[in-house]
């Protein structure tokens, strides 16, 4: 590394905050990060700050909360840092050419994907979903549209077998979080050679929503044990039990046989449901107003029956 890059960071996330971090213990200064405003939380619906901003007021990192950076406050903050390098991570706002013609060497994107495979708002949860056996994490400079910018650095990662959406994505994360610094590392140095995208080979991701979370026992019992891992471990895969609602956060598959969606085996450990094709045996689960428990717990507590419908 030659030169020390002068950083406007972007990031809203959990998953944004490793890459903030690493950024404050480099070698280049982190001029301003830059958040969304606090947004109503929690059963209590109190104003909440990001993951961001907190981790940048525990680091006392200067820093702005905004409700965007197109225009106003947040745009004119980012012009009267003139950054080398503007780095965006898990900021869920599509920048417009003004904001990213601001930096003076390049606007950076940190993706939880191999791009061009996933690009959009949900790439961990599709790698699940989809039962791919490896994902990674690209750096890319950003263009006006999404994920669809040339290529600096990749980096590989298995999926494993015990996986969800959390441990996934807080792994990706961190391995993330060095690519980045060793992209601005290049960027700052003898620089290093942006590839294009082939976007014959693009897949895309889609935001999650209230419906992707629902198990279809029509459906084979693997795609809802990935269904089940995507989700998990927030928002939560979700049927019903006896008309209430009943998340499942971790499953597994089994060999059963029956009437899809009912309940063909009750045991000391839990419980079988048979599906389209193949048994899927929840592992830990949370009924409607309930926290988290083992599959063996509710059979204690609720007494499931063979033959009860799930859904």
């Amino acid at each position: 590394m030659t030169r020390s890059l002068g950083i406007v960071f972007l990031g809203n996330d959990r998953w944004s905050v490793p890459s903030l971090r690493a950024l404050a213990g480099s070698d280049h200064r982190l001029d301003l990060v830059v958040t969304r405003v606090p947004r109503p939380a929690g059963r209590g619906s109190e104003l909440t700050p990001t993951h961001v901003a907190n981790a940048a007021s525990e680091a006392d990192l200067p820093m702005l909360e905004v409700e965007t950076v197109m225009e106003g406050p947040g745009f004119d903050a980012i012009a009267t840092s003139a950054p080398d390098v503007l780095v965006v991570v898990a900021y869920g706002e599509i920048l417009p050419a003004a904001v990213l013609a601001l930096p003076g060497d390049a606007p950076v994107n940190l993706h939880f994907s191999l791009l061009p495979r996933f690009r959009g708002a949900s790439p961990v949860q599709t790698a699940l979903l989809q039962g791919v056996e490896e994902t990674g994490v690209t750096t890319i400079i950003m263009d006006e549209e999404m994920d669809t910018g040339p290529i600096l650095l990749q980096r590989p990662e298995p999926v494993r077998p015990g996986d969800d959406a959390g441990t996934l994505g807080d792994r990706l994360a961190e391995i993330g979080a060095q690519v980045l610094v060793e992209t601005l590392d290049l960027l700052a140095g003898d620089g290093v050679e942006a590839r294009p995208q082939d976007d014959a080979a693009a897949t895309f991701t889609k935001p999650i929503r209230a419906e992707d979370r629902i198990l279809h026992w029509k459906e084979a019992a693997r795609s809802l044990v990935d269904r089940t891992r995507a989700m998990a471990p927030e928002p939560g895969a979700t049927t019903r039990f006896r008309a209430e609602a009943l998340k499942i956060l971790r499953a597994d598959v089994t060999d059963a046989r029956g009437e899809r969606g009912t309940i063909v085996t009750v045991d000391r450990d839990g419980f079988v449901v048979a599906t389209g094709d193949g048994g899927f045996r929840p592992i830990e689960l949370a009924p409607a107003g309930r926290r988290r428990m083992r599959a063996a717990d509710f059979v204690n507590g609720y007494r499931p029956e063979v033959g009860e419908r799930l859904g």
